[in-house]
């Protein structure tokens, strides 16, 4: 059966990505102030975050239309999976979901479509993708590659992050401003990670960047204690920051079983950029 992944501009490319066949990324839109960009294959993350941080105006994003998905589902494809950032931090799945109300619409061919909510962003989705592609690619029925993917997902991923600003995601509305505010105040680093559900919580704190990935690296290794991480993933995505990447990898390496190849250094997509900001840090890992 033929069929085609279509992912958001969440879910951070590897190498490997780059020459997948009947595969595409739906792009979403970054602004500041008046300077709009796509989040695709041309965004330059320095440049990016150097107007960030030179303006005065708040950065935002906005999900691709629905009419973006439902082109994405067009082809000689029997099967079509979509895959999106989670529905609690961007309107981006809801946005795939009418795109396939609207194909449906135009288009009386049969054809099987899956809109998944990664119920992450970043590497997590990345790992997602490529979960979704190893099934497909095993001539496993539409059905059972949902299910095993959806299950995979929940029981199999992680993800933990440390940023240096919260500013991006309280000026957006994905955390509460007052314990934004609080903790900025006290000059804490938090470590958060994603809850089944595709929210945000809170993992841990400290009061230095370097104690903080430390012990992010701490519930890495706590999250895969008793796993054969020999084909399992840890994806670090980075903005604007690889030698702080490439120190989380040392301490990843040092405090889990994950082969060194398997841990993967990568700058971070636009939208993560956006969010994670200057010197952010996202860990996403299978297990």
């Amino acid at each position: 059966m033929a069929y085609k992944l279509v992912v958001d501009s969440c879910c951070d490319i590897t190498e490997d990505m780059k020459s997948w066949q009947d595969f595409e990324i739906v792009p979403l839109t970054l602004q500041i102030g008046d300077y709009v960009i796509q989040d695709d294959a041309d965004f330059d993350q320095d440049s990016f975050i150097s107007k960030m941080e030179a303006s005065n105006e708040l950065a935002k994003s906005a999900c691709p239309s629905p009419e973006a998905f439902a082109e994405a589902c067009e082809g000689d494809y029997d099967e079509v999976y979509l895959l999106t950032i989670t529905d609690k931090l961007s309107g981006s799945y809801n946005s795939a979901m009418q795109g396939v109300d609207l194909y449906r619409e135009e288009h009386d061919d049969g054809k099987k479509i899956h809109v998944f909510n990664s119920l992450a962003t970043s590497g997590l989705e990345t790992i997602m993708a490529h979960k979704i592609k190893e099934l497909a690619d095993s001539g496993k029925p539409f059905e059972d590659v949902i299910a095993e993917a959806e299950e995979y997902c929940v029981k199999n991923c992680g993800l933990y992050f440390c940023l240096e600003s919260l500013d991006a995601l309280k000026g957006n509305g994905r955390l509460f401003n007052l314990a934004a505010n609080v903790i900025e105040a006290l000059r804490v680093k938090l470590i958060c990670r994603r809850t089944d559900y595709g929210n945000i919580s809170v993992a841990g704190k400290d009061l230095t960047q370097k104690r903080a990935l430390s012990k992010l690296a701490n519930l890495v290794a706590k999250d895969t204690e008793g796993c054969d991480l020999k084909q399992k993933v840890c994806i670090i995505s980075h903005v604007c920051c690889k030698d702080k990447a490439d120190y989380v990898k040392e301490l990843i390496c040092g405090a889990c079983s994950y082969p060194p190849e398997n841990v993967i250094v990568i700058k971070a997509s636009g939208l993560n950029s956006l969010y994670a900001s200057n010197g952010g840090i996202i860990v996403s890992f299978s297990k």
